[in-house]
């Protein structure tokens, strides 16, 4: 049995049940054949590096599994059947790769917490005001950034301080 990775990126029109429903597919397509999973991994919706089909982003998902080397050419040929498949890598791992991977990643070490945790959530008033009062309001109160509605254009801003100690300002373009 070798040890192979294989990484397969969805197109993003997909809903979140669609996405799950083929991850599923071939995880079972992959289980089915008879082949150990041991690792998985949904990486989420990422901006790919060149435009493929049209599509900015995709849905990447990782398996790391062992089976016989038959399988790999039987995977790739359902991900060229499925036409929510944008692009797809199956590689085998040689035995250094693999006791890498096993010493990098502990498998006590996985949970299922997400990557981002939010601490703290603030809810306050928008209040309508020009940007040099939102530049005093974020010194008052001690903070880098500050967010308001802006009085001229009414729509939400941030001012926040540069490294270089001078003031940004975004303005959302709708």
């Amino acid at each position: 049995m070798n040890h192979y990775e294989t990484v397969f990126i969805l197109t993003p029109v997909l809903s979140d049940a669609q996405m799950k429903e083929a991850v599923e597919k071939f995880k079972g397509f992959l289980v089915d054949n008879g082949v150990e999973m041991v690792n998985e991994e949904m990486w989420g919706l990422k901006k790919l590096a060149y435009p493929i089909q049209k599509k900015s982003t995709g849905f990447y998902c990782l398996f790391e599994f062992k089976g016989e080397p038959t399988i790999v050419k039987k995977l790739e040929t359902a991900y060229r059947r499925d036409e929510r498949v944008l692009r797809f890598l199956t590689f085998r791992l040689d035995k250094y790769a693999a006791e890498y991977a096993a010493i990098l990643v502990p498998e006590e070490d996985l949970d299922d917490e997400p990557m981002v945790k939010i601490e703290k959530v603030k809810h306050f008033e928008v209040k309508p005001m020009d940007a040099e009062e939102a530049v005093m309001e974020m010194e008052l109160v001690g903070h880098s950034f500050f967010v308001f509605r802006n009085g001229e254009t009414d729509e939400v801003n941030v001012v926040y301080k540069r490294k270089n100690g001078t003031y940004g300002l975004i303005e959302p373009e709708y």
